[in-house]
C-alpha cells in the first residue's frame, strides 16, 4: 500500500518538529516511531512503510484542543485505553486531515503534558 504523498509530508514535518523540541528522542518501540521526553512518549508517530494507514496518536488534555481533534476525519480515542487519558489518534492521510501546524500544536501541547518543567521552561525560552 502506497503512502499518499501529502501524509507523508505532513508525517514528516511533524517527526522532524517533535524530535526538534528540548531533550526529545526518537525510538522504535513494537516496531513503530515514537517521539519521547524524559522516557516517556509523547507522540506515537506509527510507521510509515504503508503497512498501517499514517497517522499520529497525541496526549491532549485542553478540552477545547481534544475536542477539535476529535472532529478531524477518521480520529478517535486512542486504543489499549489511552483515549480515558486524553490520547487522540489522527489519521493524515483522510480528505480534510489537519495541516501539518496544527499537528504541531497539538505535538506541542502533548510535549508539555509529559515533558519535566526544566524542558518546558528552555522551550519557553526559545
Amino acid at each position: 500500500m502506497a503512502v499518499p504523498k501529502n501524509a507523508l509530508k505532513k508525517w514528516e514535518k511533524v517527526r522532524e518538529f517533535a524530535l526538534g523540541l528540548p531533550g526529545a528522542a526518537e525510538e522504535f518501540p513494537w516496531g513503530e516511531t515514537v517521539a519521547k521526553v524524559n522516557k516517556k512518549v509523547f507522540v506515537f508517530l506509527g510507521v510509515d512503510d504503508g503497512s498501517y494507514p499514517l497517522g499520529v496518536t497525541l496526549k491532549l488534555k485542553d478540552g477545547a484542543a481534544h475536542a477539535h481533534a476529535l472532529t478531524s476525519p477518521g480520529a478517535e480515542p486512542a486504543g489499549y485505553g489511552l483515549g480515558k487519558s486524553g490520547w487522540v489518534r489522527i489519521p493524515l492521510a483522510e480528505r480534510g486531515a489537519p495541516a501539518a501546524e496544527l499537528l504541531c500544536d497539538w505535538v506541542e501541547e502533548s510535549y508539555r503534558t509529559i515533558a519535566p518543567k526544566k524542558l518546558i521552561a528552555e522551550l519557553d525560552e526559545r
